[in-house]
């Protein structure tokens, strides 16, 4: 581990902001695309330059893996996840979806205490509970008419944390290349069974441009999108390299921490974009999970507890 965190904390600030780019384009064009078609293209993409990257460099990948139905149920929760954040990306600000994704810290100490059985003192059981205050206070839920698609990047969090605390326990016997090989190879299939299933737009028959991202026609708008998924599958694969780089070589009790800058590159990009202004409730919202979960990386590194802390929030 390289002592110079300053490099290690600008590698993470650029994944974030190569992040938010990517999804500030899925926002823009999701209204002429199909959600899978975008999945796919930008998966096949980015594990086309993984294999480049890994051919080059002599990486010795074994292709075989100790815990293939964890790592089967690892990526499909890894797919539902983030089809629901990128679903979610249609109807909610970029501020607010991201905001409500970085819940996965609160899962996830959830997960290591009732899967893991790590210790998990008091002091984090009250980070967790105000960070879901502050989950509250961004939802800003109306009992009597609540839209509870708005739960969506909170599903996403959830689903998310229990495959990186899945990651958690195949590490110990799969290196990063034999999982990050399962998850690119798992996931395009799953993409292709979507295909199969609603690739011809059969269902395609609402108004709602949610669903209609959903069950949209793949390829129907193919001179016009395929330039937009070459860049997020190329975005996506920079974003990760950096994130790689920063768990690999510098302090993760530090460097990930400022993965918390994807929520202000999302204001940013939300509101030169989309011209998104957050509300006073849903910054105040945003500063105390921004809170709660820097505590926890930090209780977690006080007490040694690396739970989440070697493996990134967003991928």
């Amino acid at each position: 581990m390289s002592t110079n965190n300053t490099i290690g904390i600008i590698y993470i600030i650029v994944a974030m902001a190569t992040f938010s780019v990517h999804d500030s384009i899925l926002k823009f064009i999701f209204q002429k695309v199909s959600l899978y078609e975008i999945y796919f293209g930008r998966t096949f993409i980015a594990a086309t330059l993984s294999a480049m990257f890994l051919l080059i460099c002599k990486k010795k990948v074994i292709f075989i893996t100790c815990y293939p139905v964890l790592s089967l149920i690892r990526v499909i929760l890894h797919f539902l996840a983030f089809s629901m954040f990128f679903i979610s990306l249609t109807y909610l600000s970029l501020a607010v979806a991201t905001a409500l994704y970085f819940s996965t810290p609160f899962f996830m100490s959830i997960f290591a205490r009732t899967l893991l059985n790590e210790t998990i003192g008091y002091r984090r059981w009250l980070a967790i509970f105000f960070g879901f205050i502050g989950v509250y206070i961004i939802l800003n839920p109306n009992l009597s008419d609540f839209d509870f698609k708005n739960l969506l990047p909170l599903l996403c969090a959830l689903f998310y944390a229990l495959s990186m605390t899945i990651t958690k326990i195949t590490s110990d016997k799969d290196d990063t290349y034999t999982q990050l090989f399962y998850f690119y190879i798992i996931t395009i299939i799953l993409c292709f069974i979507m295909y199969f299933v609603f690739g011809s737009g059969q269902f395609d028959k609402f108004d709602d441009p949610t669903i209609k991202f959903i069950f949209r026609e793949w390829f129907s708008n193919f001179d016009y999108t395929f330039q937009y998924i070459v860049l997020m599958g190329i975005l996506s694969s920079i974003a990760f390299t950096c994130v790689f780089k920063a768990y690999s070589n510098y302090s993760t009790s530090i460097t990930s921490i400022f993965e918390y800058s994807l929520i202000i590159w999302s204001i940013i990009f939300g509101y030169f974009l989309f011209d998104d202004i957050p509300t006073i409730r849903t910054i105040i919202g945003v500063i105390i999970v921004m809170s709660a979960g820097v505590y926890i990386f930090l209780r977690e590194q006080k007490k040694a507890q690396e739970v989440n802390l070697d493996t990134p929030l967003r991928k």
